[in-house]
């Protein structure tokens, strides 16, 4: 592990070489980036480079930190939410959102680095799903919250859910990606929506047509 930066403009350095690094990774992959590319992107020197990140791997690493942290930083105060039924709607409908705006292009960063490093470099797919890890924790920590305010009845399964509307969330990415249709996406949140709407409590299932599945 390269050296951690002990001043504020080392800081700022070792950021800006893992922006660059995660820009060039973003456009080449992780493959075909080199140390020279991210260099010349961020600007740094190879001394600069060494000094910060041990190797390609070590960087790649810290990619995959920062990859985390802007993915789920991202989701913030739409996490903050997850605890109403309201919310767990508005963090789906803003999903959707950022694809509809994407046009359907660029999946989930996490799902695209995983698949390119993860099968090779342990370290770094251990990362990478820790970003899962927390990404569902938001997600079962909302229905948590939802059991104890009697939202949700007393025996839903938070553990169970959550890992569900996760991997509903990056399924439908992986088929928004592919289709370049935002249409998958919501689908496959609206799938999700209706296996959580099925525990909820029954003086609340007027609240919203949401969670049902469509009619045609």
């Amino acid at each position: 592990m390269g050296a951690a930066p002990t001043t504020e403009r080392g800081r700022s350095t070792r950021q800006r070489i893992v922006a660059a690094a995660r820009e060039v990774v973003a456009e080449k992959g992780a493959s075909a980036a080199s140390l020279d590319d991210v260099g010349a992107r961020a600007p740094a020197s190879r001394s600069q480079l060494y000094h910060y990140f041990d190797d390609k791997n070590d960087l790649l690493k810290a990619v995959a930190e920062a990859t985390n942290e802007m993915v789920l930083g991202e989701q913030q105060e739409l996490f903050a939410g997850l605890g109403t039924w309201e919310g767990l709607v508005r963090w789906t409908d803003a999903l959707v959102a950022i694809q509809e705006r994407h046009g359907g292009e660029g999946g989930c960063p996490i799902a695209n680095l995983l698949s390119q490093v993860g099968e090779h470099h342990d370290q770094i797919r251990v990362v990478l799903t820790s970003g899962y890890d927390r990404w569902e924790e938001h997600i079962r920590a909302g229905l948590t919250a939802m059991i104890a305010s009697g939202e949700l009845r007393p025996d839903t399964d938070a553990d169970w859910l959550a890992t569900s509307t996760l991997a509903s969330l990056q399924g439908g990415l992986v088929l928004t990606q592919a289709r370049r249709d935002p249409r998958s996406l919501r689908r496959a949140l609206d799938g999700a929506l209706a296996l959580v709407a099925t525990y909820r409590s029954g003086e609340r299932l007027g609240d919203t047509d949401r969670g049902r599945p469509p009619a045609v």
